[in-house]
């Protein structure tokens, strides 16, 4: 058994509360698609595509599962209204399948080498500092050794918000002053965590899109360093979403993908918004694996994505 544990009874009730914006606002929305009408026909799904489109799906990843449901349809000659809910269950949770997006209940480091290294990425104000401190957190109560690397030297803010955080939890922030060099911060965090025998190391970068391809030069630059100290890091670049902004995270996932090779999302601030079906489109059209999901303020509220879970609680079991 890994450090993270088996999905409790705890998490699925925190999962439920927190998507339940989202579930109400779709299934409130598919009952008038479907009122007065018994059979699945082109208006019931030209409705159905809207329905989608509007909690955040996006218009390709709605598009394609439009298209398996009328595959289904001319198939099986005869879909009735009722079954419709259980068909768009199967199949959003086919398309998350296929995904990359496993069913995390429970995972462990690597034991071939340490420390663990995530770069984490995101724009400002998406809850990146409060994710990274998050899962400082978990880290820390699952008995691991962890350093903070305060590398977004852009804003003064972030540094004093990481040393908050790392103070709060308990482990070590590496930090120079404001306007420092983010890859000497990276190089810094990572020799030091090294050579004090840390298990993890999570480094934050600058949240600004304005300027791609500086930003681009910068996370290049980053990774180039880290990587004389330890030749694999980074073990993971985790982009961080806010997805109360629906499309406009789409937008930002796009541009960061486009910059820089994401290989794991978190996308936070769930629990109080009705556009949790961006999670959806967003594993669909990046291809990368949404790994944690945010559904509130508590330390434990940042959870790993399970699929199978996820699905359950907007469809109901």
């Amino acid at each position: 058994m890994g450090f993270f544990g088996f999905f409790s009874k705890e998490k699925k009730e925190t999962l439920d509360k927190g998507l339940e914006k989202t579930k109400t606002g779709m299934f409130d929305k598919l009952a008038r698609v479907v009122a007065g009408k018994s059979k699945v026909d082109d208006d019931v799904l030209d409705d159905l595509e809207e329905v989608l489109i509007t909690s955040d799906v996006g218009v390709d990843t709605t598009l394609k599962i439009i298209e398996r449901i009328e595959k289904r349809v001319a198939r099986d000659k005869y879909v009735s209204t009722k079954e419709l809910n259980g068909i768009l269950r199967d199949e959003i949770a086919s398309l998350l399948a296929e995904n990359h997006s496993n069913d995390l209940e429970d995972w462990d480091l690597p034991s071939d080498h340490k420390p663990y290294v995530i770069l984490v990425v995101g724009v400002n104000g998406v809850g990146k500092t409060t994710t990274i401190g998050k899962l400082a957190w978990q880290f820390k109560q699952a008995g691991k050794k962890v350093f903070l690397g305060a590398a977004d030297t852009f804003r003064a803010a972030a540094v004093e918000q990481i040393c908050i955080w790392g103070e709060r939890v308990g482990v070590t922030v590496i930090k120079q002053q404001m306007g420092s060099d983010p890859a000497s911060v990276a190089f810094d965090t990572i020799s030091s965590a090294k050579a004090n025998g840390a298990d993890v190391v999570i480094i934050d970068t600058a949240g600004r899109l304005h300027n791609k391809v500086g930003l681009m030069n910068e996370l290049k630059k980053i990774k180039d360093v880290m990587k004389k100290v330890m030749p694999e890091a980074p073990d993971e670049v985790m982009l961080v979403l806010d997805g109360s902004t629906g499309q406009n995270a789409f937008e930002q996932a796009k541009q960061f993908a486009a910059v820089t090779q994401i290989s794991s999302m978190a996308i936070t601030k769930l629990d109080g918004t009705a556009k949790g079906g961006v999670v959806i489109g967003i594993s669909d059209q990046l291809k990368v694996p949404v790994k944690y999901i945010g559904l509130g303020e508590k330390m434990t509220d940042l959870q790993l994505f399970n699929k199978r879970q996820f699905v359950d609680s907007l469809f109901g079991e």
